[in-house]
């Protein structure tokens, strides 16, 4: 009976407790999130090379986009004394406290001397503000702020604007972006000729003269990126008397010194012949290249004054600004470079190797040359062997980008930029037979 009634119980209609149609209490919530409305950034030139290049299935492509040495085999490559450099430090059981604000000292005096020389004058009594930095990016921020902050008008009184940061035309994509995020105002002087594809000196120099006095004027010490053209001796002493007739502000940024000749004093001649001219230069150094500490961002940035006391009052003001922006910077990259310019065998051993690197993508640069011209392109080359260091401003057009990567799976940046270091010589060959076919 208990069990009918049940029955009867359970299968009458359930009443209608939920409507199909929503309530206004049950209506879906509007967006809460404060940041609903931030648009889709373009994706990241290079990275979208290589995203695109890994998952191309053509067993012969080739990876021309990324700005990172690649050995023969076109595999990552780390320096040995960089290696026992590592074994060492781990060996020693060191702590993992914070560094200062401004860095590992004993880091900080090897690079300055590096860039300035070992008996620099300057070094020696102190005038050189510097702190250590996240690699050369770091830098530069760092001293796109300083600028922005503290550089005066040229009467010394207060700015009536933002200073005027001038790049080469082009620039690594990046400087732009760096000093606008620094609040400077950023423009362009002539650099490089498409028509010659090297450098239009006259055009540099003219420009320089029109810039208003007393502007920011950012220099590649050496291996201009994207380029690889570089002034001559003779040039930068030019370019040094226009810049001090005109009073412009020098900034270099070396990226690449050692990774361009094999020799750290030829690649820093740039940076010491406008110091010994008697300017007071900004310098962003990086380790990236010369030591192959890609991801360990090890970086200097140095400015050069007129007096210790002026140095010291650099330096705070940069530790002001570092200090709400990272606090202070990582440490295992630079005990790695500390290690090795402490021992003078680790150091040789790192120069002989270096040297090796840039003697490897010379090497390259011949043997790219040559074999387009045995493939009976009527196109001039002379521009491969012309440009210096890690990077090869091709002169292929966008569209012939294209086909080199539709129908050749071979990946550059648009502009026609070749990492000279992706180049072996297992691909050499085939490289140049499909830059030969898209520009016929």
């Amino acid at each position: 009976m208990f069990r009918q009634t049940l029955f009867r119980h359970l299968s009458r209609p359930l009443p209608r407790l939920l409507s199909t149609q929503p309530s206004a209490a049950f209506a879906p919530a509007a967006p809460t999130s404060r940041f609903a409305g931030v648009p889709q950034g373009p994706e990241d030139a290079i990275l979208g090379v290589t995203v695109a290049f890994n998952a191309d299935p053509n067993p012969n492509k080739i990876n021309l986009g990324v700005g990172a040495y690649r050995d023969d085999v076109g595999l990552p490559f780390v320096l040995s004394p960089v290696r026992e450099a590592e074994r060492r430090i781990v060996h020693a059981q060191h702590h993992m406290e914070y560094l200062p604000v401004a860095g590992s000292r004993t880091f900080v005096d090897k690079a300055i001397r590096l860039a300035y020389g070992e008996h620099n004058h300057h070094v020696k009594t102190g005038q050189v503000a510097s702190m250590q930095t996240l690699s050369g990016t770091g830098a530069c921020r760092m001293a796109g702020v300083l600028i922005q902050r503290f550089l005066p008008a040229l009467d010394d009184g207060p700015r009536d604007e933002s200073p005027l940061v001038l790049l080469p035309n082009p620039s690594w994509a990046n400087h732009a972006a760096i000093f606008r995020d620094s609040g400077c105002t950023v423009g362009q002087y002539k650099y490089y000729d498409p028509a010659t594809k090297s450098l239009d000196f006259e055009g540099c120099v003219s420009s320089l003269e029109d810039a208003p006095d007393g502007s920011v004027v950012l220099l590649h010490a050496c291996a201009h990126n994207p380029t690889g053209v570089d002034p001559t001796p003779e040039q930068w002493a030019k370019l040094s008397a226009v810049l001090k007739e005109k009073r412009h502000q020098p900034f270099f940024d070396m990226a690449y010194q050692g990774f361009t000749s094999g020799d750290m004093e030829v690649d820093a001649a740039s940076v010491r012949r406008f110091v010994d001219d008697g300017h007071r230069i900004v310098l962003a150094q990086s380790f990236s290249k010369n030591f192959g500490l890609y991801g360990q961002r090890v970086g200097c940035l140095s400015v050069l004054t007129d007096s210790q006391e002026e140095a010291l009052a650099v330096d705070s003001q940069l530790k002001i600004i570092a200090r709400p922006m990272y606090s202070n910077p990582p440490i295992a990259g630079v005990r790695i470079v500390e290690e090795v310019l402490s021992d003078p065998e680790l150091e040789r051993q790192w120069r002989m190797e270096m040297k090796g690197m840039a003697e490897r993508i010379i090497s390259m640069r011949t043997m790219l040359k040559g074999y387009l011209e045995e493939l009976g392109s009527v196109q001039n080359w002379d521009h491969i062997t012309n440009q210096n260091g890690m990077f090869c401003f091709s002169g292929i057009s966008k569209e012939q980008v294209a086909k080199l990567r539709d129908e050749h799976s071979v990946y550059l940046t648009e502009n026609g930029r070749i990492s000279m270091a992706g180049v072996t010589s297992q691909n050499v060959g085939y490289l140049a037979n499909a830059v030969h076919k898209v520009t016929m």
